[in-house]
């Protein structure tokens, strides 16, 4: 096992990772940058480094003040958490090349999979049923128009190297096409550096369901079901549950089973999912994979069991899977509420600041995993997370009655949080029904009056 870990993000993963390494019993080092001086995971790592003005490019993204930081204070381990450099294969190359062992995938299955569409080749060499789309990159808006008449409109602009949804266009007809090809090309040039596009057909009311997965070392590789995360803004996820109300057993067996053979087509360690868009008609496609642990892990860690953290460390390690296939069972069902710092009726916009209040819920089948106190100032520089809700019941009629109820206990004074919105969600007759998809964001401020015309735009 490791000697000592350095937790290279911030926030309530940071939180999460140093508690899983003191369950472990491996000593941990904080890293932040000047904004996070007064962060929680700062006060109960063993050790902190200060690593740069509260920019991310300065700080959280800076490789080499976090390699200086490893080096200084010792360790043999850096966990990247989600986000920042997280799915950088660059930086896990770093790591390695510096003695450090980069706690997740092996650099070469980052960089595969980072590249969505040579994940998409690589899946459908696998047997695994990718969206109808472009054979590959797509140079020009020339090149896109007969492939568009081809698949039949409307179609999506993606970016290879994209995420979060930037470098996406959807386009109806040949005019949209032409409008919005070279603006995906452009928003995914400036984000990612690199403006790389293909082509894909446009499902218009896609659910999307992601499968955990899971290797080791030794060749071993299993699926931890599945997470519903169609309740989605502008591609950003915000409420997920699990399993997902939508499949059956068998489904959930024979796409888990195509999950597993999706990765280990690349040989696949550590911590993973494989994402997946499910048409109304019950037909799938893979849409991508993400190489890193995700933000929505705590419900497949409430009907599973497993702590997928500590699972990871030890992956890390050289150690065993601890469960085999066989071994992983689901009991009962998790929901996950995403508590951002933003005001939902004025487009969800953040709402930095202050806290001067903080009290959150309990409970039989409560979880709150927050970084966040009263005095806590929420800075404006990254994500707007301030923590995650977690419901969990025998079923889900239980874990949504005591999600409804968590809400109405949570307060939080000082700035703007999400909670009405996931209030307003809980409420609807759709999502009781579990009646889901990508766009259900959009149609529940529609009919929401309290949400101004801004919110309304900015769902779309």
């Amino acid at each position: 096992m490791f000697r000592k870990v350095l937790v290279a993000n911030r926030g309530e993963i940071a939180l999460r990772v140093i508690r899983a390494c003191r369950e472990l019993r491996i000593p941990t080092v904080a890293v932040f940058s000047e904004a996070d001086r007064d962060s929680l995971h700062v006060r109960l790592a063993d050790e902190s480094v200060c690593i740069g003005p509260p920019a991310p490019a300065q700080s959280y993204n800076h490789v080499a003040r976090l390699i200086s930081a490893a080096e200084v204070t010792g360790v043999d381990a850096i966990h990247p958490g989600y986000g920042f450099l997280a799915e950088n294969a660059h930086f896990a190359e770093v790591c390695a090349s510096c003695g450090f062992v980069f706690i997740g995938p092996t650099p070469e299955m980052i960089r595969k999979m980072g590249d969505k569409s040579v994940a998409r080749h690589t899946m459908r060499e696998a047997g695994v049923p990718v969206v109808p789309g472009s054979d590959g990159l797509l140079g020009s808006v020339e090149e896109a128009l007969p492939v568009a008449e081809a698949l039949g409109y409307p179609v999506i602009i993606k970016a290879t190297a994209g995420g979060g949804g930037r470098g996406m266009r959807v386009a109806w007809d040949q005019k949209q096409l032409r409008a919005g090809f070279g603006i995906a090309q452009a928003e995914a040039g400036a984000a990612f550096s690199n403006n790389a596009v293909y082509l894909e057909k446009y499902i218009e009311r896609p659910r999307h369901i992601e499968f955990q997965i899971f290797g080791d070392t030794h060749g071993h590789l299993i699926h931890l079901g599945e997470r519903e995360c169609s309740v989605q803004r502008n591609h950003q996820k915000l409420i997920e549950e699990a399993p997902s109300p939508f499949l059956s057993v068998e489904q959930r067996r024979a796409v888990g089973e195509l999950a597993v053979r999706g990765a280990r087509a690349i040989g696949y360690v550590n911590a993973g999912t494989m994402e997946f868009l499910f048409d109304q008609d019950g037909s799938y496609y893979f849409m991508e994979m993400n190489t890193r642990i995700q933000v929505e892990h705590p419900v497949t860690e409430e009907v599973t069991g497993l702590d997928l953290v500590k699972e990871q460390i030890r992956v890390a390690a050289g150690e065993v899977l601890s469960r085999t296939q066989d071994e992983v069972e689901w009991r009962g069902h998790a929901i996950e509420c995403r508590i951002n710092a933003e005001d939902y009726r004025h487009g969800f916009r953040p709402s930095p600041g202050a806290i001067t209040y903080w009290y959150k819920p309990g409970g039989p089948g409560i979880r709150v995993d927050s970084h966040v106190y009263a005095g806590y100032v929420v800075p404006p520089y990254y994500d707007s997370m301030v923590g995650k809700l977690i419901a969990y019941g025998k079923d889900r009629p239980e874990a949504l009655r005591r999600m409804e109820i968590a809400l109405e206990e949570m307060i939080v004074e000082g700035i703007q949080t999400t909670i009405p919105f996931h209030q307003l969600a809980l409420r609807d007759a759709r999502f009781q029904r579990g009646d889901l998809d990508t766009h259900f964001v959009e149609s529940l401020l529609k009919t929401d009056p309290a949400s101004s015309a801004e919110g309304r735009a900015v769902a779309r």
